[in-house]
């Protein structure tokens, strides 16, 4: 398997919500929901850098389109990071993600690695780790 990335779907309790939450709360560009009128086809599409979408799934739809049965949702089984440019842009991104509802999980602070992050969870139970690591550049 050649390794590449292009959507990451999170299943939510609440579609509408979860929109929200990204979307006004966290500022990421979407066309909102898209497939109303499809059984088990809401879903909503966010752009997060060329190539790599997130999309917000409800959980039942989710579970159907697998196959499984569903099972409750388990926050420590999966962590998203987002990488920023400085020790106080993870702060920053903190302090926005808890104005927009996000739970703190663990407070922005130094790392045994050098660098400084903290984590959140969206209102599904999501963990995002937000990091500043002096030893990746991002790219510009």
């Amino acid at each position: 398997m050649k390794p590449y990335l292009s959507l990451i779907t999170l299943a939510v309790a609440d579609l509408e919500r979860a929109l929200r939450f990204y979307r006004d709360g966290l500022g990421l560009p979407t066309e909102g929901i898209v497939g109303q009128d499809i059984a088990h086809g809401a879903v909503a599409f966010f752009d997060l850098q060329p190539g790599l979408n997130l999309a917000l799934f409800p959980r039942e739809s989710l579970c159907h389109d697998a196959g499984l049965p569903p099972g409750p949702p388990s926050p420590s089984s999966l962590s998203l990071a987002h990488n920023v440019g400085s020790r106080e842009a993870v702060g920053a991104v903190m302090r926005e993600a808890e104005a927009a509802g996000a739970r703190i999980v663990k407070p922005a602070q130094d790392t045994f690695w050098g660098g400084h992050a903290g984590y959140f969870m969206d209102p599904d139970g999501h963990l995002w780790e937000v990091a500043w690591n002096p030893a990746w550049p991002l790219p510009t």
